[in-house]
C-alpha cells in the first residue's frame, strides 16, 4: 500500500538513534515507508494468538497440572495419595513410591522434550532459511499455526489414563516443535511491517501481547474453575482436554488478522535456491565464515545459545515443579503463571533503559548471575515449601526478561555490518541448536537423584555454563549515547 493510501493509518515514527539495530535485521529498508496501522497490529496478534500453547498447554496448566500428575499413574499408586496429604518437597515423602513415580513422569516427559528440541535443532533453522530465500515464510507461518490448533485439539482425547501419558506428551512435542518452525518465520516478518523509526516499537508490540495474552488466558482458566465449569462433570481430565481445545480455538481465532492482513514478502534474490540437504551446506559455511573473521561474535552467537536454552527451561519446567516438587493446588499455579508473566513482561520494559545506560553486556550478566542465586535458593531451601518456591520464582521472572531482550541488542552492536542478516540468522539457527540442553540435564538430574527438584540443578548448570562462556567473550566496552 502507498503512502499516498488514505486508509494506511500510519503509525508516527518517533526519531531513534542511529544504532544499526535496523540493519542488523538483514533488510534495507525505506525510512519513509508507510506502514498500514492494521498490518502491524494483525502481525503482533499472532503472538496473542499461540500464546496460550505456551503458557496455558505446555507451562502452567496442561503438561504441569494434568500430564505428570496422579492422573497418569496406576490406580493402585495413585491411590496412596488419595487423602491429598503427601508433600513431595518433604524429604518424608520424597522417597516414597508415589512420589517417585511422580518424579518419573516429569522425567519421562523431559526426554520427550528432549527429543523434541533435537529435532528443532535438525529442521527449524535450514526450514526458516529456505522459507526466506523462496519468499514463502507467510505460508510457513499459516501452516504450522493451523498444525498446532489441530495439536492442541487432539489433546481432548488424551484421558486421565496411563496408557495415554505417551500419546499426551508426544503430541506436546510435536506442537512444540512446530512453534518454534513458526516462530522462526514469524520473527523474520518483523522487517516487513515495520520501518527503521518503528522497528522497536512493533516488535515491542508482540511481544507486549504475547505476555497479556498469556495473562488473560490463564485468568479464563481460573474463572472457570471457580465457577466449577457450569457443573459439568470433569472427571476424566475433562476440565483439561476442555482446555486445550479452547486453547486451540483460541490461535485460530486470533491468527485470523494475521491471515487477511499481513503480506507475503518476495523471495530474496541475494542467495541462490538449493535443495534441501544442500541447505545444510549454506549454513555451515555461514558459520565457519563468522569463525575466521569475526570470532568475538561467533562466540557471542554460541554463549547467548548456551544460557538462552536455561531461560528457555525456566519456564518450560517452572510449572512443573510448581505442582509436583512444590504441592500447589491447580488453581496456585495458574496464579503463580499469572504473576510470572506478569513480572516478566515489566521487567522486560524497564531493561531497555538498564541496557541504555549500562550496557547490554552488564545487564546480561546480572540477569543471568540473580538466575543462578535465584535457582540455588530454590534448591537449597525447598524444603520451605511454597514460600520458597514463590520467592524464587518471582525473582526468577524478574531476570529472564532482561537477559532476553539485551542478548538481542548486544548482538546488533557488535554484529559485523557487511554480516547482518547471515549473524541474526546464526543467532536463530545457534538457538535452536542447543534448545536440547535444559530438558536433557533435567531428564538426567531426575534420573540420578530420584525426585522432581534436583531437575534444577539441571537447567542451573545451563545458566551457570552460558554465563562463563559469555564472560570469556572479548567484546566493546559499553558506550552511551
Amino acid at each position: 500500500m502507498s503512502s499516498h493510501d488514505p486508509e494506511a493509518s500510519p503509525i508516527t515514527p518517533p526519531p531513534t538513534a542511529n544504532t544499526g539495530a535496523i540493519a542488523a535485521m538483514g533488510a534495507e529498508l525505506d525510512p519513509d515507508r508507510v506502514v498500514p496501522r492494521k498490518q502491524v497490529v494483525s502481525w503482533a496478534l499472532w503472538d496473542w494468538a499461540t500464546q496460550p500453547f505456551n503458557s496455558v498447554i505446555l507451562t502452567f496448566v496442561f503438561v504441569s497440572l494434568y500430564l505428570v500428575s496422579d492422573s497418569f499413574l496406576p490406580p493402585e499408586i495413585a491411590a496412596q495419595n488419595a487423602n491429598g496429604t503427601i508433600e513431595c518437597s518433604s524429604a518424608a515423602y520424597s522417597g516414597t513410591q508415589y512420589c517417585q513415580s511422580l518424579s518419573d513422569l516429569a522425567g519421562w516427559y523431559g526426554w520427550v522434550a528432549f527429543a523434541a528440541g533435537i529435532l528443532i535443532l535438525l529442521l527449524a533453522p535450514v526450514l526458516g532459511q529456505r522459507a526466506d530465500a523462496k519468499g514463502n515464510k507467510k505460508r510457513w507461518v499459516l501452516g504450522s499455526t493451523a498444525l498446532l490448533a489441530l495439536l492442541q485439539f487432539a489433546l481432548f482425547f488424551v484421558y486421565a489414563e496411563p496408557v495415554f501419558f505417551w500419546v499426551g506428551a508426544a503430541i506436546v512435542a510435536v506442537g512444540s516443535v512446530v512453534s518454534e518452525i513458526a516462530g522462526v518465520n514469524y520473527n523474520a516478518m518483523l522487517v516487513e511491517v515495520s520501518t527503521p523509526r518503528s522497528i522497536g516499537r512493533v516488535s515491542g508490540l508482540g511481544w507486549g501481547l504475547g505476555y497479556i495474552g498469556g495473562i488473560v488466558a490463564l485468568v479464563i482458566v481460573v474463572v472457570l474453575d471457580q465457577l466449577s465449569w457450569f457443573g459439568l462433570d470433569v472427571s476424566g481430565g475433562l476440565a483439561y482436554r476442555l482446555i486445550a481445545v479452547g486453547a486451540g480455538v483460541w490461535t485460530v481465532v486470533f491468527a485470523l488478522p494475521f491471515v487477511f492482513n499481513v503480506p507475503e514478502a518476495a523471495a530474496r534474490n541475494d542467495r541462490s535456491h538449493v535443495g534441501f540437504f544442500e541447505s545444510y551446506v549454506v549454513l555451515v559455511k555461514d558459520v565457519i565464515a563468522l569463525f575466521r573473521d569475526h570470532r568475538s561474535t561467533f562466540w557471542f552467537l554460541i554463549a547467548s545459545a548456551v544460557y538462552r536454552d536455561g531461560l528457555a527451561g525456566v519456564f518450560t519446567f517452572g510449572g512443573v515443579l510448581a505442582a509436583a516438587a512444590f504441592g500447589f493446588t491447580p488453581t496456585e499455579v495458574i496464579i503463580f503463571g499469572i504473576a510470572l508473566n506478569l513480572v516478566a513482561g515489566i521487567s522486560t520494559i524497564a531493561a531497555g533503559r538498564l541496557d541504555d545506560r549500562f550496557g547490554a553486556r552488564a545487564v546480561i550478566v546480572s540477569a543471568l548471575s540473580i538466575l543462578i542465586a535465584s535457582a540455588l535458593f530454590v534448591f537449597f531451601f525447598h524444603e520451605g515449601g511454597k514460600t520458597v518456591f514463590w520467592i524464587g520464582g518471582i525473582v526468577l521472572s524478574a531476570a529472564v526478561g532482561p537477559a532476553q531482550a539485551s542478548s538481542r541488542s548486544l548482538l546488533a552492536r557488535v554484529t559485523p555490518a557487511h554480516m547482518q542478516g547471515e549473524v541474526f540468522g546464526l543467532y536463530a539457527t545457534t538457538g535452536r541448536a542447543m534448545s536440547f540442553l535444559s530438558p536433557l540435564l533435567w531428564a538426567l538430574f531426575i534420573g540420578w537423584f530420584g525426585a522432581t527438584y534436583f531437575g534444577i540443578l539441571g537447567i542451573t548448570i545451563i545458566l551457570a555454563l552460558g554465563l562463563v562462556l559469555l564472560l570469556f567473550v572479548k567484546l566493546p566496552a559499553h558506550q552511551r549515547l
